[in-house]
């Protein structure tokens, strides 16, 4: 991978999402995450079903992207992404991805930085 630098970082807007609600999307390896981000909640669709089950999930705090451009998936709109640890080479050696949680009580809509 290329490197980028500080102010490519500086443009990722990733904040702390405690997750209220999570359904499977019947026919897919997609969740429906309802995220709350302190001031709104998003609608997150994530390829993780495989992974977690629903009920796994809600009441964590995770990281996601907040400035990443709306997107349609499976016809749902996703408002963000869930960052995660573990990308498709990790499968291949065994890893299964796993969403990256914070440590503590820290506010839905805190800045990562």
């Amino acid at each position: 991978m290329s490197e980028i630098t500080i102010d490519d970082f500086t443009k990722l807007d990733l904040r702390v999402g405690i997750v209220k609600s999570a359904e499977h999307i019947e026919g897919t390896k997609l969740l429906k995450l309802m995220v709350d981000l302190g001031t709104e909640t998003r609608q997150i669709i994530s390829g993780i079903a495989e992974f977690y089950k629903p009920e796994e999930l809600v009441g964590k705090r995770v990281i996601l992207i907040a400035n990443l451009k709306p997107r349609k998936i499976r016809g749902f709109e996703s408002q963000g992404m869930i960052l995660a640890a573990g990308c498709k080479e990790d499968e291949e050696k065994g890893i299964k991805p796993r969403i990256i949680t914070v440590d503590g009580e820290v506010p839905a809509g805190t800045k990562v930085c």
